[in-house]
């Protein structure tokens, strides 16, 4: 803490820290789907990572409805 009691000032944006499993499973989901390698799926900043896991998951959901049709 600093004085006068308030925090530490944090850097603005990004996640302070992110659930080692969530990412194990996100990372698990895209290199299933798009075949990336590892490097590349770790180079992915955070919120790009989750854009894609929206894109997939939203590709997946429109095929899956399709084929129940």
């Amino acid at each position: 803490m600093r004085r006068g009691g308030s925090p530490e000032p944090r850097p603005p944006g990004g996640t302070r820290a992110y659930p080692v499993s969530q990412l194990r499973t996100e990372m698990a989901y895209l290199a299933y789907h798009l075949h990336w390698p590892l490097a590349e799926l770790l180079a992915l900043p955070h919120r790009e990572r989750r854009a894609w896991v929206s894109e997939v998951s939203t590709i997946n959901t429109t095929l899956n409805s399709a084929q129940g049709s």
